[in-house]
Formats: C-alpha cells, sequence, structure tokens
C-alpha cells in the first residue's frame, strides 16, 4: 500500500489548518478559565443583581425595588408582632 505523495501547498495548508484550530482552542480555554473564575463569577453575579433593580440608564426600577421594600417592611412588622405578643 503506496500512499499518495502529498504536495508542499497541501501540507502548507494543513500546518495552517492546524494552527487556527490551535488558536481557537486556545482561546476558547482561556474563555473558561475566565469564566470559572471566582472574582468573574461574583462580578457576573453582582451584574445580574444590579440589573434587577437599576435600569440600563442608572435609573431604580421601582416596579422591582418596591414590592422588594414593602416584602421586607411586612416581615419586620410581623417579628415586632409576635416578639410583643410573646413577652
Amino acid at each position: 500500500m503506496s500512499e499518495a505523495p502529498v504536495g508542499k501547498s497541501e501540507t502548507d495548508e494543513l500546518v495552517d489548518e492546524i494552527e487556527q484550530i490551535r488558536m481557537r482552542l486556545a482561546n476558547t480555554v482561556d474563555e473558561l478559565v475566565e469564566r470559572a473564575h471566582p472574582r468573574s463569577i461574583a462580578r457576573h453575579t453582582l451584574h445580574s443583581l444590579k440589573s434587577r433593580f437599576v435600569d440600563e440608564n442608572g435609573s431604580p426600577k421601582l416596579e422591582t425595588i418596591v414590592p422588594v421594600v414593602a416584602g421586607t417592611a411586612a416581615v419586620i412588622t410581623v417579628i415586632v408582632v409576635i416578639r410583643r405578643l410573646t413577652r
């Protein structure tokens, strides 16, 4: 079984393709490392939380803030009332 000789241009094309694949793989690995870094995770979580309460312009989203504040106030009120009743 003899193999057909591979031309110089075909070899160069294969080397170029392998190098491109290697670069894409390196970029993918770098991106995965960045995503898994604790600081990146914290930054992403903070951004996600902030986006729930502040819009793109930096203005507060009252439709989200008001229910949270009202719920917190209700829980605190219930705790205070229960503590006073049990004393």
